[in-house]
């Protein structure tokens, strides 16, 4: 099968386009013609090295946590699904090797749901990670009708789901992001706060009380959010293990089929909008990591099946 790989630790010259064997499907598992996958920061940093102190990792490694397909067939006793299946998952797993940027990839079938029938391929592509990390915060944070929550870069991918999930559980999300992100947020459902220096007057400003919670996707935010947090506040980061020294929760997203079955049926129902900024073919990953290093914010980064 065709795949995008890199065989050593590096930036995007290590990424290329290679053939290698397609993945055997074990018991349990479903075999996935991959329609599109989005593309994480996660996925550069893993290339670069960075999770190499936590995760083993076999070269050559096919990038990719997120998938949007097609099943292709299922392993031995694999009831849940049926060739021919509309699926997505987010398929991280122990070891770093066999992803989503391929023509096929095998994922165990608890990590795998029905993709959202009223989204694309390029938008259920995009929801899995940024979604189940969204979902898995707010939930360790038990948002709920009459919460203020303060969101940390709600212009980001997980941010903007935080904001739709928020205002479904009835809380007034409040969300940090630059100017020229303001308007969409604020269509989500977010008030918004500019980032930098005042921050924290800037939130008191909108809850004269302090928040209620505080959802960290950005890090380097522990100041202020302990600075706008109410007395017996909740607050949780994905990108800052240093909040369980205050009192905080430090969130690592995990494969979670029925968590995708409910966002599944939020996106169904019109709650949650997945915004895709931009589109590539499997075989321009390499510019598709460009573009998400420069952090431009404006949604997620999709690639699509092999286009040659």
């Amino acid at each position: 099968m065709k795949a995008m790989s890199y065989a050593r630790y590096g930036g995007t010259e290590v990424l290329e386009q290679t053939n290698l064997p397609a993945p055997k499907v074990s018991p349990g598992s479903v075999l996935i013609r991959v329609k599109a996958a989005a593309v994480n920061p996660v996925d550069w940093k893993v290339m670069a090295g960075y999770l190499d102190p936590i995760m083993d990792v076999e070269f050559p490694v096919v990038p990719g946590w997120d998938v949007a397909g097609v099943v292709e067939a299922v392993g031995l006793d694999t009831p849940e699904f049926a060739v021919g299946d509309e699926v997505y998952s987010y398929g991280r797993r122990d070891t770093v090797h066999g992803g989503t940027f391929a023509e096929f990839v095998a994922l165990p079938a608890a990590a795998v749901a029905r993709k959202p029938a009223s989204l694309g391929w390029e938008q259920a592509a995009g929801l899995p990670l940024t979604g189940l990390t969204a979902l898995r915060t707010l939930d360790a944070l038990q948002i709920g009708a009459g919460d203020v929550l303060l969101i940390h870069n709600g212009a980001g991918g997980v941010g903007r789901m935080a904001i739709q999930l928020a205002v479904h559980a009835g809380a007034r999300p409040l969300a940090t992001a630059s100017a020229k992100n303001h308007a969409r947020l604020r269509e989500l459902g977010a008030e918004p706060v500019e980032y930098g220096d005042g921050l924290a007057d800037r939130v008191r400003a909108l809850a004269p009380d302090g928040v209620d919670a505080v959802a960290d996707f950005a890090g380097a935010a522990l100041e202020a959010t302990l600075a706008v947090l109410k007395p017996g506040g909740r607050h949780a980061s994905i990108a800052d293990a240093s909040v369980s020294s205050h009192g905080g929760r430090y969130v690592w997203v995990r494969p979670d089929g029925p968590g995708l079955d409910r966002l599944s049926a939020l996106a169904d129902a019109g709650t949650l909008a997945v915004d895709v900024a931009a589109s590539y073919p499997m075989e321009q990953a390499a510019a598709a990591f460009e573009d998400s290093m420069s952090g431009h914010g404006g949604g997620k980064i999709v690639l699509t099946a092999f286009s040659k």
